[in-house]
């Protein structure tokens, strides 16, 4: 089995730490042959100066951009957010205001789709927030922020749109 390209996708999928531990459970293998197929991606990256690293860290593993691309992923990073949200972001955030706090997972339900970079954009513009969740304390989960609330001109987050119906609605289902 090609564990380097499972190893891959799951640890781009994340877009957080691993733990080895989660991988090899996840793959059903063990943590030794987890560990040979994450050196083995270590070395084809520094080899072939790929774009991509892993960085390890307490028994945890996350593929980052590498230090070769630093300049061009700031001018991307910065020219996301000088840009109006998406539509998919705008989305995301209209799921938060209404249902938040809320995790990731429920998020993704919602939508169907991954929302790992959407979050992670959202966060770094300030209008949402990431907290441990306190029902589970692998997982995290999303509000949206004071700032958030002086973007729009609102005083409270009750002030949005039908925010009680929609929030009843939410919390009945």
């Amino acid at each position: 089995m090609n564990y380097k390209s499972l190893l891959e996708s799951l640890l781009f999928t994340a877009g957080h730490p691993v733990t080895v531990k989660k991988l090899a459970e996840i793959l059903e293998t063990g943590e030794i042959e987890i560990n040979g197929s994450l050196k083995e991606l270590v070395d084809d990256y520094e080899k072939n100066e790929r774009g991509l690293r892993l960085v390890f860290f307490d028994g945890k593993v996350q593929l980052v951009a590498s230090p070769y691309s630093v300049e061009p992923v700031k001018k991307l990073i910065k020219s996301d957010f000088e840009e109006d949200l998406s539509p998919a972001a705008l989305e995301t955030l209209a799921i938060i205001s209404y249902r938040g706090p809320i995790s990731r997972a429920q998020i993704e339900n919602l939508r169907g789709v991954n929302c790992s970079f959407i979050l992670q954009s959202l966060a770094i513009r300030g209008l949402i927030g990431k907290y441990n969740n306190p029902e589970d304390g692998r997982s995290y989960i999303y509000n949206i922020t004071f700032d958030f609330l002086k973007h729009l001109g609102l005083n409270k987050l009750e002030d949005l749109p039908n925010y009680m119906n929609l929030r009843d609605e939410a919390n009945t289902k």
